[in-house]
Formats: C-alpha cells, sequence, structure tokens
C-alpha cells in the first residue's frame, strides 16, 4: 500500500475512535514514526485514547512546537487568545512570570513574540518543570518548582509586568464531564479550580498585587461564564480588572491592572 492509501486508512480507523481531526492525525504520525512498527504502535495507543501531543511528544502552539510528556497540562489553542492580548500590551525587556507555567507555552509564546523579556516560570509538578525548562531556556527563562509565588526570587517583588497565570478552572464537580482525554491522561491538579473553578485564581490574585509593577497586569482565563466573578475577585483585591471574550473561541479573557 502506497503511503496515500496507508494514511487514508488510518484515517479511517481514528475516526471510527472518536478523533476530530483524523487526517491531520494521520499525517502527523506517519511524520513522526521511526518504523512501521513504531507508526502501529503509535496509531494504536491513540485509536486507545491518549492525546496525540503525548504520543508525538510535542503540541503546537502559537506557531511553536511545544515539548510536552505525559500527565503534562498540553497547552489548549484557545488560551493563544490570552497571549495575543498579552504580547499587544506588553514591551520590550519586561520582567514576565508563566504561574502555573505547565509545559511553558505561555511563557515561550510570549517570548518569542517580545523581545529582550526576563522571563520566569513556575509550577509545582515536577514533570511540567522538566517540558518547561526545555521549551523556555532557549529564551533565557528560568523555571523554579513549588506552589504558585513560593519559589519565585523575592527580587521580582514590585517589578512584573506581565504576570501570565493560565490556573485550573474547571470545577471540581465538572471534572468528570471533561473529555476522556483530558480527565484521564492529563493531571487533575492541572484542571481542577476548586468549588466554583476560580479559587486558585482568586489567591493569585491576592498575592499578585505586591509581585506587579505599578500598571503591571495580572493575565488569566476562565469560561465567559465565570469571568463576572473572576472580575470582580481582582477588584476585590485592588486591581483595575478588565475583560475581553472570544466568540470564536469562546473563552474570556481576565485582566487586573495595578493602579500606579
Amino acid at each position: 500500500m502506497n503511503k496515500e492509501g496507508m494514511i487514508v486508512d488510518m484515517a479511517a480507523r481514528l475516526r471510527k475512535a472518536g478523533c476530530v481531526f483524523a487526517e491531520d492525525e494521520a499525517y502527523m504520525l506517519v511524520s513522526e514514526a521511526q518504523s512501521l512498527s513504531d507508526l502501529a504502535e503509535m496509531v494504536d495507543k491513540r485509536v486507545s485514547g491518549v492525546p496525540i501531543e503525548y504520543i508525538v511528544g510535542w503540541a503546537q502552539f502559537m506557531g511553536l512546537r511545544i515539548k510536552v510528556e505525559p500527565g503534562v497540562f498540553v497547552p489548549r489553542r484557545r488560551t493563544e487568545f490570552l497571549i495575543q492580548e498579552a504580547i499587544a500590551l506588553s514591551s520590550p525587556g519586561s520582567a514576565v512570570i508563566d504561574l502555573c507555567c505547565g509545559s511553558g507555552a505561555l511563557g515561550a509564546a510570549f517570548a518569542e513574540s517580545v523581545e529582550g523579556v526576563d522571563l520566569h516560570a513556575a509550577d509545582i509538578d515536577p514533570v511540567a518543570v522538566r517540558c518547561a525548562r526545555q521549551n523556555i531556556s532557549s529564551y533565557g527563562g528560568k523555571i523554579y518548582e513549588g506552589d504558585l509565588f513560593d519559589p519565585l526570587p523575592d527580587r521580582l517583588k514590585g517589578r512584573v509586568q506581565t504576570l501570565l497565570a493560565n490556573t485550573p478552572y474547571v470545577p471540581t464537580g465538572e471534572v468528570d464531564l471533561l473529555p476522556r482525554e483530558a480527565r484521564i491522561h492529563e493531571s487533575r491538579a492541572a484542571l481542577d479550580g476548586g468549588i466554583d473553578g476560580i479559587d486558585i485564581q482568586r489567591k493569585v490574585a491576592s498575592e499578585a498585587v505586591s509581585w506587579l509593577a505599578p500598571e503591571g497586569r495580572l493575565w488569566v482565563e476562565a469560561s465567559v461564564q465565570q469571568a463576572p466573578q473572576v472580575k470582580d475577585a481582582f477588584a476585590n483585591v485592588g486591581l483595575v480588572p478588565d475583560v475581553k471574550r472570544s466568540e470564536e473561541l469562546d473563552v474570556a479573557v481576565v485582566i487586573g491592572t495595578k493602579e500606579n
């Protein structure tokens, strides 16, 4: 069977297993496989429900190949909206934190687009930290392991212009309703945002005030339904809140600016 015929058959099998982008995934698997036996094993994994990003070892985000390992949160296309908005309001050479960084996708994409940033990233998961180190080291980024702000150096306090915090925001009671790929293969800690989904965002906002520079901004992603609550949480700690929405991606970004 020629290559195109093999891809057609593979796509049919992937589609039957529920893969929405079966043809694209078939081409991706063929391009990454080292041998026919390797390809067969990769297809079996995908049919069983393993995220394709874990199989090939990378995810595409903002035009970059972001390295990911099993269990690490896979960067979503909808989060590109947050990064695009943050880049539009950023300046070269600024201090940037990628908090709850996972693979470090946000920090890498930001540093790719904004020249000379002083990039720092942190996550509580050691596997995520290992991934992030691979993804941000070429930008001179520094990675820390620990809970939220705890591992970050004190010298950053009061001088961070951009604080990216793509925290978990799925309400605890809805985690089991997520697509099978996420709820089975990704770390629950990277998904579960507490009872109403914004517990971690409240905590981040309350601590962010001491880390942000005057006119520095905190950026978080939320569902459209959650955005008003997140906006109130930002206002309650003294940040000036704003909300931007993408109808195409059905997602909201909440921005909290520290007053001068």
